[in-house]
């Protein structure tokens, strides 16, 4: 990891670029992958099976039985931890429900908000090097507690051509019955525009690779809505002596095995302390399965000493983490000042894992540091606000003449009239 010491601002947005490619870049790959999902439908997601997961699939959509059996090929320790998970997630997120509100603003004037389900929504479950049966939980979980009508899960199939059990076990635990295998850009366009196969859907959900990511914000582009631009994980730890280095290094590589475009940053108001948690990295980077991922990760990754707690805020708060992990000696000044972050974790006991996994926390999370302006998937993700509002006759009495001079002001006389033809209306029957 490059070290940089109480570095000039001018050069913090050059040296915490995140490892991304030219969107123009990107795109370029995208946008034909989805056109041709879009003409082809089915056909041109076997054709991407066959090209990106290297497997020929005959059906698109999981069988039914696979799903209900699923749990038989899924180990009893991690089944019991799959449940324990699901229970934490859904306390959490039940408590976001918000209750409809109505209060009268004015006498004979009712306001009202109620939250309605999406009706129909895409959750995108990535499996290319690790299936993540934990985003099954993240999204699907939430999706049924706000009512959504139809759920479709788009994962990609495995050489066999079969989908993980442990992703289809989390599917069954919560009420996922339609799952499909595709994955990339392909099973974006796929809920986007819908094929023989997936019904076309009202909102798409879910992280993944930079692909997955720009398939998303096109598909924004052409009316399906999206939670965020979530991409490559990353994570910041703020560290100073009270921190247990080892503590410190496992939640650093936590993020870095990933995957090679993953980031992560630590910061710290010391070299000392700098100096003995790259040890620990190094030193339980050689025990990683997925070293080689990690190790490519942490060419991308940056440890900074600011030794004012006050700068070291604002670098962070500029960086805005996905994940931000505070752990040092005034930890509670330090959360107080955090306004950019997806999730926080705080102190030596917490890991970051714990939010990943079964806290209850949603770990789909905004990447990139769009933080500064998305919050993470919640409850409210997956439903819409509706506003009513109710008027008496008393209440256009009072509020009619109101609306009426706004109206004329603006230049906008059939607003008026809307108004002025029920006055006079008022006015004729009380004669």
């Amino acid at each position: 990891m490059k070290i940089l010491v109480n570095p000039d601002k001018k050069i913090w947005k050059k040296e915490l670029a995140r490892p991304v490619q030219k969107t123009k870049d990107i795109e370029k790959i995208v946008k034909p992958i989805m056109k041709k999902v879009k003409r082809q439908g089915d056909k041109a997601l076997r054709k991407f099976a066959f090209e990106y997961d290297h497997v020929e699939i005959d059906s698109i959509m999981v069988d039914p039985m696979e799903i209900k059996n699923a749990g038989k090929q899924v180990d009893k320790a991690l089944k019991d931890a799959i449940k324990t998970a699901k229970s934490n997630i859904e306390k959490f997120h039940k408590l976001q429900e918000s209750p409809p509100l109505s209060t009268e603003i004015m006498q004979g004037v009712t306001c009202m908000r109620r939250s309605v389900a999406i009706q129909k929504v895409g959750l995108y479950v990535p499996g290319g090097t690790a299936p993540l049966f934990s985003t099954v939980l993240m999204l699907g979980i939430p999706a049924k507690l706000a009512g959504c009508e139809e759920i479709i899960l788009c994962t990609p199939p495995d050489q066999k051509g079969q989908v993980h059990p442990a992703i289809l076990y989390a599917a069954k635990l919560i009420g996922i019955s339609k799952v499909i295998k595709a994955g990339g850009a392909q099973a974006i366009a796929a809920l986007a525009y819908g094929t023989e196969s997936v019904p076309r859907v009202d909102k798409i959900f879910g992280p993944g690779n930079q692909y997955v990511t720009a398939a998303k914000q096109i598909a924004a582009k052409k009316g399906v809505a999206i939670d965020m631009p979530a991409g490559p994980s990353e994570v910041l730890v703020y560290a100073d002596e009270t921190a247990i280095p080892a503590f410190v290094a496992a939640d650093l590589l936590s993020q870095a095995e990933h995957g090679a475009d993953s980031q992560v940053i630590l910061v710290s108001p010391s070299e000392k302390v700098v100096d003995k948690i790259i040890v620990e990295v190094n030193d339980q980077l050689e025990h990683l399965p997925r070293q080689k991922t990690a190790r490519k990760a942490l060419e991308n990754s940056l440890a900074v000493v600011i030794e004012d707690m006050d700068i070291a805020l604002e670098l962070i708060n500029e960086y805005a983490p996905e994940h931000l992990i505070i752990n040092i000696k005034e930890e509670d000044k330090a959360v107080k000042g955090i306004i950019n972050a997806g999730s926080v974790f705080i102190g030596n006991f917490t890991p970051e894992s714990a939010g990943d996994y079964a806290s209850g926390t949603n770990h789909t999370l905004p990447t990139n540091g769009y933080a500064r302006s998305y919050s993470g998937v919640s409850l409210d993700s997956f439903v819409k606000k509706i506003t009513y509002q109710k008027i008496t006759e008393e209440g256009l009495r009072a509020l009619g003449p109101v609306i009426e001079v706004m109206a004329e002001n603006e230049q906008l006389m059939a607003h008026k009239q809307a108004v002025s033809i029920r006055l006079n209306y008022l006015d004729k029957e009380n004669k």
